[in-house]
């Protein structure tokens, strides 16, 4: 392993183009070495902005090449399975963006590849690495709140992305590309899932209806530990991009998110106001860069993944239950490697 990790990126959507830039130069220990996308005018603008010299339409290509030794996957959901396969047939170290897969099948596959071929894969839930969230976690490790039993999380966007991004043939619809967030971090502070009930429906944006998707749901979750969480999703947030989570326990209550972008409040005879969070690159820009430079380090410290793709596996399958619950409007129990 090279002193700095050769990084290709494969994907350069709003996301991706965002992750290369990170690489060239705000990933110490890292070096941007090629771009993949198949939209070629894309590569090619962007890599001579950064000053990269290879270009790929092909992802293979860029997978193939000797100076790739980390492989980012940010590329559309529904494309993510082949390129984690190939990418683990060349021993190459491996992040993906979530969700992992569409398909529950398709990920578990690409789990039992991941574990056969015993290349390094770090699943990307940025969440886990923002600094309001990492110390929320710490303080229910050390006890400040007692015994965490209420789990509410709240995800809305401000406005609706494209209907091209929304078509849950490419995302997997609402749950699996808004929600999983919500129920990794669900898994996260509180344990396993036990089961789960989803409502939910086209409420803001009746164009939604043609892709076969709803832009409005709230999903009620039981753990095993006997707890309990509740999850709303929106795409209609109109105020701003509001994500925010509540622990309650059995000694104390945890609050992590803001809604003010900007430490300033407006106070005039009309009222007292304030800005609010613009969208996600915004709001959790250095979580992004905390999970890249940890995704580098641990390839070079030779350290375990922070998130495993068993982590993906569980997230996906508590979002494909809650669509599931949504659709035939009934709980939903997870148990082991299914649920029925």
């Amino acid at each position: 392993m090279s002193k700095k990790l050769g990084i290709g990126v494969i994907g350069l959507g709003r996301l991706g183009s965002a992750y290369a830039r990170y690489f060239t130069g705000r990933i110490p220990g890292s070096t941007l070495v090629a771009l993949s996308d198949v939209n070629e005018s894309a590569v090619a603008t962007l890599a001579a902005d950064l000053g990269v010299s290879k270009q790929y339409r092909h992802y293979q290509d860029l997978i193939a090449d000797a100076e790739v030794e980390g492989v980012v996957v940010v590329s559309p959901t529904s494309t993510h399975k082949e390129m984690v396969l190939e990418a683990a047939k060349h021993g190459k170290a491996i992040f993906c963006e979530k969700p992992l897969s569409i398909s529950l099948d398709a990920a578990h596959e690409m789990l039992s590849v991941i574990e056969q071929t015993g290349v390094f894969f770090q699943m990307g839930f940025m969440r886990r690495f923002d600094k309001g969230y990492v110390a929320a976690r710490r303080k229910i490790e050390e006890g400040g709140i007692g015994t965490p039993v209420v789990f509410k999380s709240s995800s809305r966007d401000p406005y609706r992305p494209s209907l091209e991004y929304l078509d849950p043939a490419h995302s997997g619809g609402l749950f699996v590309d808004c929600g999983i967030h919500d129920l990794d971090l669900a898994r996260w502070f509180m344990g396993e899932i036990a089961s789960l009930y989803s409502i939910g429906g086209t409420l803001a944006y009746p164009e939604m209806k043609e892709i076969g998707d709803i832009d409005n749901a709230v999903t009620s979750l039981y753990f095993t530990s006997g707890a309990l969480g509740a999850i709303d999703l929106s795409r209609n947030g109109v105020y701003g991009y509001d994500i925010r989570t509540e622990i309650l326990g059995t000694e104390g209550t945890l609050k992590i998110g803001y809604l003010r972008e900007t430490p300033i409040l407006v106070m005039t005879k009309d009222g007292i106001t304030h800005d609010t969070v613009p969208y996600f690159t915004e709001r959790f820009e250095q979580a992004y860069i905390t999970q890249l430079q940890d995704f580098v380090n641990n390839i070079l410290q030779g350290k375990p993944p922070a998130v495993t793709c068993a982590d993906g596996v569980a997230a996906l399958q508590a979002s494909v239950a809650a669509t599931l619950s949504f659709k035939e409007n009934r709980p939903v129990k997870i148990q082991g490697e299914g649920f029925f």
